[in-house]
Protein backbone atom coordinates (compact mmCIF):
# COMPACT_ATOMS: atom_id res chain seq x y z
CA UNK A 1 0.00 0.00 0.00
CA UNK A 2 1.26 3.55 -0.60
CA UNK A 3 1.72 5.76 2.50
CA UNK A 4 0.28 8.96 1.66
CA UNK A 5 1.98 11.71 0.36
CA UNK A 6 4.86 9.52 -0.72
CA UNK A 7 5.65 9.17 -4.94
CA UNK A 8 5.79 5.53 -5.06
CA UNK A 9 9.05 4.00 -6.43
CA UNK A 10 9.60 1.82 -9.71
CA UNK A 11 8.70 2.90 -13.19
CA UNK A 12 5.23 5.00 -13.21
CA UNK A 13 4.86 5.22 -16.56
CA UNK A 14 1.45 6.18 -15.99
CA UNK A 15 1.89 8.79 -13.66
CA UNK A 16 5.21 9.64 -15.56
CA UNK A 17 6.75 9.78 -11.70
CA UNK A 18 10.58 7.82 -11.59
CA UNK A 19 13.64 7.04 -9.51
CA UNK A 20 16.02 7.14 -12.50
CA UNK A 21 16.36 8.58 -15.69
CA UNK A 22 17.30 5.45 -16.63
CA UNK A 23 13.10 4.15 -16.36
CA UNK A 24 12.70 6.50 -19.38
CA UNK A 25 14.54 3.96 -21.58
CA UNK A 26 11.86 2.33 -23.79
CA UNK A 27 10.22 -0.61 -23.94
CA UNK A 28 7.15 -2.38 -25.25
CA UNK A 29 5.23 -0.97 -22.49
CA UNK A 30 6.72 2.48 -22.98
CA UNK A 31 7.65 2.51 -26.42
CA UNK A 32 8.70 5.79 -28.34
CA UNK A 33 5.96 6.88 -30.11
CA UNK A 34 4.86 6.42 -34.00
CA UNK A 35 3.31 9.52 -35.85
CA UNK A 36 1.57 8.96 -38.77
CA UNK A 37 3.20 11.18 -41.85
CA UNK A 38 0.66 13.02 -44.26
CA UNK A 39 1.86 15.48 -46.42
CA UNK A 40 4.52 14.25 -47.52
CA UNK A 41 3.43 10.58 -48.30
CA UNK A 42 2.68 9.90 -51.87
CA UNK A 43 -0.18 7.06 -51.71
CA UNK A 44 -3.69 7.49 -49.54
CA UNK A 45 -3.71 3.85 -49.54
CA UNK A 46 -0.18 3.37 -47.75
CA UNK A 47 -0.05 4.23 -44.01
CA UNK A 48 3.18 5.55 -43.33
CA UNK A 49 4.45 6.23 -39.85
CA UNK A 50 7.61 7.63 -38.31
CA UNK A 51 9.33 6.09 -34.76
CA UNK A 52 10.81 9.06 -33.05
CA UNK A 53 13.78 7.91 -31.78
CA UNK A 54 14.96 11.14 -30.07
CA UNK A 55 12.28 10.53 -27.77
CA UNK A 56 14.51 8.17 -25.90
CA UNK A 57 16.18 10.24 -22.75
CA UNK A 58 19.53 10.81 -24.19
CA UNK A 59 18.06 11.96 -27.70
CA UNK A 60 18.72 9.60 -30.22
CA UNK A 61 18.01 6.06 -31.09
CA UNK A 62 21.95 5.14 -29.75
CA UNK A 63 20.52 5.16 -26.12
CA UNK A 64 19.14 1.36 -26.80
CA UNK A 65 22.22 0.05 -27.99
CA UNK A 66 24.67 2.23 -25.38
CA UNK A 67 22.28 0.76 -22.31
CA UNK A 68 22.76 -2.64 -23.53
CA UNK A 69 26.53 -2.36 -23.58
CA UNK A 70 26.55 -0.37 -20.46
CA UNK A 71 24.88 -3.04 -18.81
CA UNK A 72 26.72 -5.81 -20.12
CA UNK A 73 29.80 -4.44 -19.05
CA UNK A 74 28.79 -3.75 -16.01
CA UNK A 75 27.54 -7.49 -15.46
CA UNK A 76 30.92 -8.68 -16.24
CA UNK A 77 32.89 -6.15 -13.79
CA UNK A 78 34.69 -4.41 -16.53
CA UNK A 79 33.85 -0.92 -15.70
CA UNK A 80 34.11 0.55 -11.78
CA UNK A 81 34.86 4.21 -10.70
CA UNK A 82 38.42 3.36 -11.57
CA UNK A 83 37.95 2.33 -15.13
CA UNK A 84 36.09 4.24 -17.13
CA UNK A 85 35.05 3.57 -21.42
CA UNK A 86 36.10 4.39 -24.44
CA UNK A 87 34.20 4.26 -27.97
CA UNK A 88 34.65 5.84 -31.55
CA UNK A 89 31.52 7.71 -32.16
CA UNK A 90 29.96 9.90 -34.66
CA UNK A 91 28.30 11.40 -31.80
CA UNK A 92 24.88 9.96 -30.77
CA UNK A 93 26.11 6.53 -28.76
CA UNK A 94 29.23 8.37 -27.57
CA UNK A 95 26.63 11.09 -26.31
CA UNK A 96 24.81 8.35 -24.70
CA UNK A 97 27.26 6.45 -23.22
CA UNK A 98 28.90 9.68 -22.06
CA UNK A 99 25.89 10.48 -20.15
CA UNK A 100 24.93 7.30 -19.19
CA UNK A 101 28.59 6.65 -17.80
CA UNK A 102 28.32 10.28 -15.71
CA UNK A 103 25.66 8.36 -13.87
CA UNK A 104 26.65 5.67 -13.20
CA UNK A 105 29.94 6.91 -11.70
CA UNK A 106 32.60 6.69 -14.86
CA UNK A 107 34.53 8.26 -16.62
CA UNK A 108 34.24 8.27 -20.61
CA UNK A 109 36.64 9.29 -23.35
CA UNK A 110 34.92 9.92 -27.12
CA UNK A 111 37.12 9.35 -30.20
CA UNK A 112 35.35 11.52 -32.73
CA UNK A 113 35.48 12.14 -36.40
CA UNK A 114 36.78 16.21 -37.10
CA UNK A 115 34.00 15.43 -39.72
CA UNK A 116 31.16 15.39 -36.78
CA UNK A 117 28.93 18.81 -36.20
CA UNK A 118 30.51 21.07 -33.52
CA UNK A 119 27.20 20.50 -32.19
CA UNK A 120 27.39 17.09 -31.10
CA UNK A 121 31.43 17.67 -30.20
CA UNK A 122 29.98 20.07 -27.91
CA UNK A 123 27.36 18.10 -26.47
CA UNK A 124 30.05 15.32 -25.44
CA UNK A 125 31.73 18.15 -23.88
CA UNK A 126 28.46 19.03 -21.92
CA UNK A 127 27.61 15.69 -20.79
CA UNK A 128 31.53 14.97 -19.46
CA UNK A 129 33.26 13.13 -22.37
CA UNK A 130 36.94 13.51 -22.61
CA UNK A 131 37.28 14.27 -26.51
CA UNK A 132 40.07 12.92 -28.67
CA UNK A 133 39.36 14.42 -32.28
CA UNK A 134 41.00 12.70 -35.54
CA UNK A 135 40.78 13.24 -38.83
CA UNK A 136 38.42 10.61 -40.37
CA UNK A 137 35.94 11.76 -42.49
CA UNK A 138 33.59 9.14 -41.05
CA UNK A 139 33.32 7.22 -38.52
CA UNK A 140 35.14 5.08 -38.98
CA UNK A 141 37.03 5.49 -42.24
CA UNK A 142 38.22 2.51 -43.71
CA UNK A 143 42.29 2.35 -44.63
CA UNK A 144 43.42 5.06 -42.63
CA UNK A 145 45.35 3.18 -40.38
CA UNK A 146 44.98 5.29 -36.68
CA UNK A 147 41.13 6.45 -37.31
CA UNK A 148 38.45 6.78 -34.57
CA UNK A 149 38.16 2.88 -34.32
CA UNK A 150 41.84 1.75 -33.53
CA UNK A 151 42.60 4.68 -31.91
CA UNK A 152 39.77 3.72 -29.35
CA UNK A 153 41.14 0.22 -29.30
CA UNK A 154 44.89 1.56 -28.80
CA UNK A 155 43.75 3.40 -25.51
CA UNK A 156 41.62 0.37 -24.38
CA UNK A 157 44.91 -1.92 -24.96
CA UNK A 158 47.78 0.49 -23.78
CA UNK A 159 44.81 1.81 -20.87
CA UNK A 160 43.41 -1.36 -19.67
CA UNK A 161 43.27 -0.35 -16.08
CA UNK A 162 41.73 2.79 -17.21
CA UNK A 163 39.26 1.86 -20.25
CA UNK A 164 36.75 -0.68 -21.63
CA UNK A 165 35.87 -0.52 -25.13
CA UNK A 166 32.27 -1.30 -26.28
CA UNK A 167 33.21 -1.37 -29.51
CA UNK A 168 29.41 -0.44 -31.14
CA UNK A 169 30.40 -2.19 -34.58
CA UNK A 170 30.75 -5.21 -33.19
CA UNK A 171 29.09 -5.91 -29.45
CA UNK A 172 26.48 -8.20 -30.45
CA UNK A 173 24.37 -6.50 -27.36
CA UNK A 174 23.84 -3.98 -30.07
CA UNK A 175 21.64 -6.14 -32.17
CA UNK A 176 20.08 -7.60 -29.14
CA UNK A 177 18.78 -3.86 -27.50
CA UNK A 178 16.49 -3.76 -30.64
CA UNK A 179 15.99 -7.57 -31.18
CA UNK A 180 14.11 -6.49 -27.54
CA UNK A 181 12.63 -3.24 -27.40
CA UNK A 182 12.28 -1.66 -31.07
CA UNK A 183 11.53 -4.98 -33.27
CA UNK A 184 8.36 -5.60 -30.30
CA UNK A 185 7.40 -2.13 -29.71
CA UNK A 186 6.71 -1.88 -33.23
CA UNK A 187 4.83 -5.10 -33.61
CA UNK A 188 3.03 -3.96 -30.95
CA UNK A 189 2.16 -0.30 -31.72
CA UNK A 190 1.04 -1.56 -35.56
CA UNK A 191 -0.94 -4.00 -34.09
CA UNK A 192 1.54 -6.67 -36.42
CA UNK A 193 0.12 -5.12 -39.35
CA UNK A 194 3.35 -3.71 -40.67
CA UNK A 195 4.35 -4.56 -44.17
CA UNK A 196 7.64 -2.29 -44.33
CA UNK A 197 10.32 -1.39 -41.86
CA UNK A 198 12.56 1.63 -43.48
CA UNK A 199 15.96 2.01 -41.84
CA UNK A 200 19.52 3.34 -42.24
CA UNK A 201 22.72 1.57 -42.17
CA UNK A 202 25.51 2.73 -39.52
CA UNK A 203 27.02 -0.01 -36.98
CA UNK A 204 24.13 -1.93 -38.29
CA UNK A 205 22.24 -2.75 -35.04
CA UNK A 206 19.09 -1.55 -35.36
CA UNK A 207 18.71 -3.03 -38.94
CA UNK A 208 19.29 -6.50 -37.93
CA UNK A 209 18.20 -6.32 -34.60
CA UNK A 210 14.64 -4.91 -35.15
CA UNK A 211 14.89 -6.55 -38.91
CA UNK A 212 15.42 -10.13 -37.49
CA UNK A 213 12.53 -9.74 -34.89
CA UNK A 214 9.93 -8.02 -37.46
CA UNK A 215 11.04 -11.34 -39.84
CA UNK A 216 10.32 -13.99 -37.23
CA UNK A 217 6.80 -12.35 -36.50
CA UNK A 218 6.00 -12.11 -40.47
CA UNK A 219 8.71 -13.08 -43.02
CA UNK A 220 6.96 -11.37 -45.50
CA UNK A 221 7.24 -8.19 -44.36
CA UNK A 222 10.19 -6.35 -46.26
CA UNK A 223 12.67 -4.65 -44.76
CA UNK A 224 14.28 -1.36 -46.58
CA UNK A 225 17.72 -0.46 -45.90
CA UNK A 226 18.48 3.40 -46.65
CA UNK A 227 22.15 4.42 -47.64
CA UNK A 228 23.46 7.90 -48.58
CA UNK A 229 25.71 8.08 -51.90
CA UNK A 230 29.52 7.80 -51.56
CA UNK A 231 31.61 10.87 -50.06
CA UNK A 232 28.34 11.92 -48.05
CA UNK A 233 28.75 14.34 -45.13
CA UNK A 234 25.43 12.86 -42.78
CA UNK A 235 27.15 11.61 -39.95
CA UNK A 236 26.61 8.23 -38.05
CA UNK A 237 25.45 6.74 -41.66
CA UNK A 238 27.49 5.21 -44.47
CA UNK A 239 27.07 3.21 -47.75
CA UNK A 240 27.60 -0.60 -47.84
CA UNK A 241 31.43 0.01 -49.38
CA UNK A 242 31.98 1.26 -45.82
CA UNK A 243 30.10 -1.19 -43.77
CA UNK A 244 33.57 -3.46 -43.30
CA UNK A 245 33.75 -2.24 -39.88
CA UNK A 246 30.32 -3.38 -38.79
CA UNK A 247 30.29 -7.39 -37.68
CA UNK A 248 26.58 -6.75 -37.17
CA UNK A 249 25.40 -6.32 -41.14
CA UNK A 250 23.23 -9.09 -42.10
CA UNK A 251 22.11 -8.64 -45.51
CA UNK A 252 20.16 -11.83 -45.52
CA UNK A 253 17.67 -9.53 -43.68
CA UNK A 254 17.66 -6.62 -46.40
CA UNK A 255 15.15 -7.15 -49.24
CA UNK A 256 15.89 -3.44 -50.69
CA UNK A 257 18.87 -1.59 -50.47
CA UNK A 258 18.31 1.83 -52.22
CA UNK A 259 20.98 4.73 -52.74
CA UNK A 260 19.74 8.10 -52.29
CA UNK A 261 22.03 11.42 -52.92
CA UNK A 262 23.20 12.40 -49.51
CA UNK A 263 22.30 16.31 -50.60
CA UNK A 264 18.52 14.95 -50.56
CA UNK A 265 18.91 13.85 -46.67
CA UNK A 266 19.33 17.51 -45.66
CA UNK A 267 16.46 18.74 -48.11
CA UNK A 268 13.81 16.16 -47.00
CA UNK A 269 14.56 17.03 -43.31
CA UNK A 270 13.50 20.73 -44.33
CA UNK A 271 10.54 19.22 -45.76
CA UNK A 272 9.76 16.84 -42.25
CA UNK A 273 10.23 20.01 -40.46
CA UNK A 274 8.06 22.61 -42.23
CA UNK A 275 5.05 20.25 -43.61
CA UNK A 276 4.87 17.57 -40.91
CA UNK A 277 6.08 19.06 -37.71
CA UNK A 278 8.64 16.85 -36.75
CA UNK A 279 12.04 18.55 -36.80
CA UNK A 280 13.24 15.16 -37.65
CA UNK A 281 17.49 14.91 -38.14
CA UNK A 282 19.57 14.57 -41.35
CA UNK A 283 19.35 10.57 -41.74
CA UNK A 284 15.47 11.00 -40.64
CA UNK A 285 15.37 12.76 -44.47
CA UNK A 286 17.16 10.27 -46.23
CA UNK A 287 15.18 7.09 -44.56
CA UNK A 288 11.76 9.14 -45.74
CA UNK A 289 12.92 9.51 -49.84
CA UNK A 290 13.64 5.80 -49.42
CA UNK A 291 10.24 5.27 -48.52
CA UNK A 292 8.62 7.66 -50.64
CA UNK A 293 10.17 5.54 -53.59
CA UNK A 294 9.01 2.37 -52.00
CA UNK A 295 5.47 3.38 -52.00
CA UNK A 296 5.64 4.77 -55.05
CA UNK A 297 6.25 1.31 -56.51
CA UNK A 298 3.97 -0.24 -53.96
CA UNK A 299 1.42 1.82 -53.62
CA UNK A 300 -0.39 0.02 -50.43
CA UNK A 301 0.77 -1.05 -47.35
CA UNK A 302 1.56 0.11 -43.80
CA UNK A 303 5.55 1.40 -42.92
CA UNK A 304 7.42 2.43 -40.30
CA UNK A 305 10.31 4.66 -40.46
CA UNK A 306 12.84 4.37 -37.67
CA UNK A 307 14.22 8.42 -37.24
CA UNK A 308 17.27 8.30 -35.06
CA UNK A 309 17.42 11.97 -33.75
CA UNK A 310 16.24 15.23 -33.71
CA UNK A 311 17.84 18.51 -35.96
CA UNK A 312 19.00 20.21 -33.28
CA UNK A 313 22.77 18.98 -33.63
CA UNK A 314 22.70 18.98 -37.24
CA UNK A 315 22.14 22.85 -38.08
CA UNK A 316 25.67 23.58 -38.53
CA UNK A 317 25.45 20.89 -41.62
CA UNK A 318 21.89 22.57 -42.60
CA UNK A 319 22.92 25.89 -42.98
CA UNK A 320 26.07 24.48 -45.37
CA UNK A 321 23.46 22.65 -47.81
CA UNK A 322 20.31 24.45 -47.66
CA UNK A 323 22.01 27.81 -48.79
CA UNK A 324 18.29 29.86 -47.97
CA UNK A 325 19.04 29.06 -43.99
CA UNK A 326 21.90 31.35 -43.64
CA UNK A 327 20.07 34.21 -45.57
CA UNK A 328 18.57 36.62 -43.03
CA UNK A 329 20.74 35.94 -39.57
CA UNK A 330 22.09 39.30 -39.06
CA UNK A 331 20.61 42.39 -38.95
CA UNK A 332 20.73 44.60 -42.45
CA UNK A 333 23.79 47.20 -42.88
Amino acid sequence: METPGQIPHGPGHARRVYDSIFELLPDVDNPTPLVRVRRLNPSDRFDLFAKLEWYNPFGSVKDRAAWAMLRRLEEEGQVNERRGIVEPTSGNTGLSLAAMAGARGYRMRAVVPNKVPAEKKLLLKIVGAELDVVSDELCPAPGLGDGSINLAKTHARAQADRYAMPNQYENPANVEAHYRTTGPEIWRQTEGRITHLFVSLGTCGTVTGTGRFLKEKNPRIRIVAVQPTPGHDVPGLRNVEQLAVSKLFDPSLIDDLLEIDFELAYHRALDLCRQEGLLAGPSSGLILEGARRIIERDREGLGVMIFPDNVFKYTTNLAKHARELREGLEPPR
